[in-house]
């Protein structure tokens, strides 16, 4: 079986089209179309825009779009997944538990803080009827 690229190529030469015909007719750029033709799909800029183009190009040479997506879906099945290594050097030794004491004792700070706000005494600040300190009243009647 053939590539799709090599597919997509055939087609375009029974139609006598040049790829800078189906680059006008598509709009996509002649490179692009080049890099279609020749299987390098991780070279253009991304999944979506390599099935739109396959889909212009398609119809640009008269095949049926969504045979030619199905036969780009069937190329691009197998994955190449490499194990990503988790280095055990890098984490720190203290871990998470010591960034928790920290933040921890930070709160605890501030919420210290903020009760002695609320709770200080007031002594000059309150009004009279509230004061403790009992106010020499002026022209009492004796």
């Amino acid at each position: 079986m053939a590539t799709l690229g090599s597919f997509l190529r055939e087609h375009r030469e029974l139609r006598r089209m040049s790829v800078e015909e189906i680059s006008r007719a598509t709009r996509v750029p002649v490179s692009s179309l080049e890099r279609l033709e020749s299987d390098r799909f991780d070279e253009l800029p991304g999944e979506v825009f390599v099935r739109g183009f396959l889909k212009s190009y398609a119809r640009a040479v008269g095949l049926n779009p969504d045979e030619v997506l199905a036969r780009f879906t069937a190329s691009r099945r197998v994955a190449f997944v490499s194990p990503l290594q988790l280095s055990t050097a890098a984490r720190p030794t203290r871990g998470r538990g010591f960034g928790v004491a920290i933040a921890f004792v930070l709160l605890l700070i501030l919420f210290t803080l903020a009760i002695s706000i609320v709770l200080k005494p007031r002594g000059e600040d309150m009004p009279q009827e509230l004061s403790s300190v009992p106010t020499p009243v002026v022209g009492a009647l004796s």
